[in-house]
């Protein structure tokens, strides 16, 4: 597996670890969750790893509500209170990537999100997952 690959499913796991274990405090408790969650993981967040991974994580984190309005605009009859968790942040860490990785191919993108979805996802995640952020890459009119 390559490092960007295990970069984004420890992106997901992370996303989803933050996310529910929320608090109503600010962004320095989500920091201090992103290390904790990095402690847990040292053996696999390796240096070829770490900076992907986090790059993906704090720039979800950072446009986490630009994500969320372009995935609930982007996905017929589904609100975005209705997704899982897991397709959710898959759908977020796609996303940015979209948007803020130009020099990654939309094709590998959502080829790389339908993986995961596949992975950690349920049944029909990956067609899901695909049809959202193909939506978005069209919108956006990423190449």
């Amino acid at each position: 597996m390559g490092y960007r690959r295990k970069s984004r499913e420890l992106a997901l796991q992370a996303l989803f670890y933050l996310e529910t274990n929320q608090s109503e405090t600010s962004k320095k408790a989500s920091e201090e969750q992103l290390d904790l969650f990095c402690l847990n993981f040292e053996d696999i967040i390796t240096d070829d790893n770490r900076s992907f991974f986090l790059f993906l994580v704090k720039g979800v984190l950072n446009c986490e509500s630009e994500l969320d309005s372009l995935l609930d605009n982007c996905s017929k009859n589904w609100k975005l209170s209705r997704m899982s968790a897991v397709d959710k942040n898959i759908m977020r860490i796609g996303a940015f990537e979209l948007l803020k990785c130009p020099d990654i191919p939309s094709s590998v993108t959502i080829n790389e999100a339908v993986e995961i979805g596949k992975k950690f996802g349920a049944k029909d995640s990956a067609s899901f997952i695909n049809g959202v952020l193909d939506q978005i890459r069209i919108q956006k009119n990423c190449e």
